[in-house]
């Protein structure tokens, strides 16, 4: 039988066929060391092939087969740092819930979000939340962030999951395509999924007063489909974002405006760090390219893993 995975729990994958019938799977242990060295070899959104079997009253199928996937957004581990976490598969596109405060979701994971999808070739649009408590120095912020993304290509959009202001934007965007949305803890993720598709009632959370980011609400990612031509995955809170696999010489290019001048560098491998007559550091300098976005490439660059705490614009 062939199905898609809805849910992942670790070690139980619930499989929607394509004619509705969902069933509980679980993968034999030999499964897990066949060259797969993600903590979790079944990810929602897999396509997957499995057998039945019967077991008392009930009927447990077993996943003896994953089809190729499109895409997908993966993480390092949590735990193991030398592991990666795949979060999802076959997405059409992404929304990153973004934040200025209570909490802030600083620039150096959304670039490093972003930097994934590019090198997964999946669409990614930032979603500014919560935009009814704006302050003047909210504003401000969500305007600076908002200027630095559209100007190198990412749609942006201001949206408030308890007001449902533009919502109905996000529906539009949503329709006739799987779609993930992600985000720190605390930023109205689940919220906003709720806000556009009521009867889901996905379990939320107040953010923790003492370190102002939210309580860990979604435990494993999810897939839901809506009442409209969509699905959505639904995704844990994320703290940190390790960007994985990929060579020195290869990350610049997934920031769009470094690719973009890439062919002005005087050397064909240039890195845009020491090296004379580059076009991204005389960008640079000129303030056409942004210092925030030159900073997440240098912490990609040397491994660096991702610094929490870091303020909006990217400074410690």
């Amino acid at each position: 039988m062939t199905g898609t995975v809805y849910k992942s729990t670790g070690s139980w994958y619930t499989v929607k066929t394509s004619t509705g019938e969902v069933y509980e799977c679980r993968i034999k242990g030999k499964f897990r060391i066949q060259g797969i060295k993600s903590t979790n070899p079944v990810a929602v959104g897999d396509v997957v092939e499995f057998d039945l079997e019967t077991i008392g009253d009930d009927k447990i199928g077993v996943i003896k087969e994953i089809h190729d996937r499109e895409n997908y957004i993966v993480r390092k581990s949590v735990n193991l740092s030398k592991r990666t976490h795949v979060i999802a598969a076959n997405i059409d596109q992404v929304f990153l819930i973004v934040t200025v405060s209570n909490p802030v979701t600083y620039t150096s994971f959304i670039d490093r979000f972003l930097v994934t999808a590019e090198a997964y070739d999946i669409k990614a649009i930032l979603l500014f939340n919560k935009i009814d408590t704006y302050s003047d120095e909210d504003k401000a912020q969500a305007g600076y962030l908002t200027e630095i993304y559209r100007k190198i290509g990412y749609e942006c959009l201001g949206v408030s999951a308890r007001t449902g202001e533009n919502v109905d934007k996000v529906k539009e965007m949503m329709n006739g395509k799987t779609s993930m949305f992600s985000g720190h803890s605390g930023v109205g993720k689940s919220t906003l999924v709720n806000k556009i598709e009521s009867g889901l009632n996905i379990k939320t959370a107040e953010i923790s007063e003492y370190h102002q980011q939210g309580q860990h609400t979604t435990t494993f990612a999810e897939m839901y489909d809506l009442s409209f031509d969509a699905r959505i995955i639904d995704t844990p809170g994320i703290r940190g974002f390790g960007v994985v696999d990929m060579d020195k010489d290869e990350i610049g290019d997934y920031f769009p405006e470094f690719f973009a001048l890439k062919g002005n560098c005087k050397f064909n491998n240039c890195l845009h760090v020491d090296e004379p007559k580059c076009a991204v550091k005389e960008a640079l300098e000129k303030d056409e390219v942004s210092w925030s976005r030159y900073r997440s490439y240098l912490q990609l660059l040397e491994g660096d893993d991702e610094p929490y705490r870091t303020d909006i614009y990217g400074e410690e």
